[in-house]
């Protein structure tokens, strides 16, 4: 059983990279089939097999001979880790299965938003119809996991996209710039209906955290290090905060309500 869960989130995972690929083009992930992006050659089916057509094909196209990029494969093995994980805590649920969905989710914006500083529509729309609507069964047959019931999804929808709208203009005013996409505002508008508004707000934080980590020991010191050897003025760069609030709202889903929880007697300690 546990094979086939890891094998089900492979194939998960194979159609998440289509998505990736061609939602931040505003292309169709339904036609035209799967082809090689530089020769267009339609791939075969049994060319398009989850990590074994990389393996079996010594990742290179079979009409071009070109490397076929290791995303492919690691994306596909990482959806069917998140799939068999949210299978070994929860079992054969509907939380395992909303668990599950949401993380495959999350991974997609966060790389869409690493690669092309976009969050797809595709995503987070898909996300946040999902959040919404299944909290229903959930309530009804008494598995609502760790994720809002009905009231508080849309409570909390409502708060997530406030918040990061109401920090993106904050930031916009200090930096006399565009501090936050409106691909922002619907991704915690999709985290806000699964973890409610308290959660919501949490998320936030722990994004803006783990942004700051890597822009403190990573992007600046790289961008200043360019800048020096190019002889030009080092300027601050724009930091996709999406790649940050995708795993922080995984992480509050998950493990939100023991932080607050810790935070809150600490406080009160």
């Amino acid at each position: 059983m546990t094979l086939l869960v890891f094998l089900l989130g492979a194939c998960i995972g194979s159609f998440l990279n289509v998505c990736i690929s061609r939602w931040p083009a505003e292309l169709s992930v339904v036609s035209p089939r799967s082809r090689c992006p530089r020769c267009r050659q339609q791939i075969a089916w049994y060319d398009n097999i989850p990590l074994v057509s990389w393996v079996v094909l010594r990742a290179k196209c079979r009409g071009c001979g070109l490397p076929i990029s290791a995303q492919y494969p690691l994306v596909e093995v990482t959806v069917g880790a998140l799939w068999l994980a949210s299978f070994l805590v929860f079992g054969p649920t509907l939380t395992m299965l909303r668990l599950a969905i949401a993380a495959t989710i999350l991974l997609g914006i966060a790389i869409t938003d690493l690669q092309h500083y976009v969050i797809p529509d595709g995503f987070t729309v898909t996300g946040f119809i999902v959040a919404l609507i299944l909290p229903v069964p959930a309530l009804m047959v008494g598995d609502p996991g760790p994720f809002a019931g009905p009231w508080a999804a849309l409570v909390g929808a409502c708060t997530g996209a406030g918040i990061i709208a109401i920090v993106g203009w904050l930031g916009e005013v200090a930096l006399k710039r565009e501090a936050m996409g409106q691909g922002d505002v619907t991704l915690m508008a999709f985290v806000g209906a699964m973890v409610g508004p308290e959660r919501a707000l949490l998320t936030v934080f722990v994004g803006a955290a783990l942004a700051s980590v890597a822009f403190i020991a990573l992007v600046a010191p790289i961008t200043w290090l360019r800048a020096r050897r190019a002889g030009v003025e080092h300027e601050l760069p724009l930091v996709p905060f999406g790649v940050f609030l995708a795993p922080a709202g995984l992480l509050t889903l998950v493990w939100g309500d023991a932080l607050l929880q810790w935070y809150f007697a600490t406080m009160i300690a």
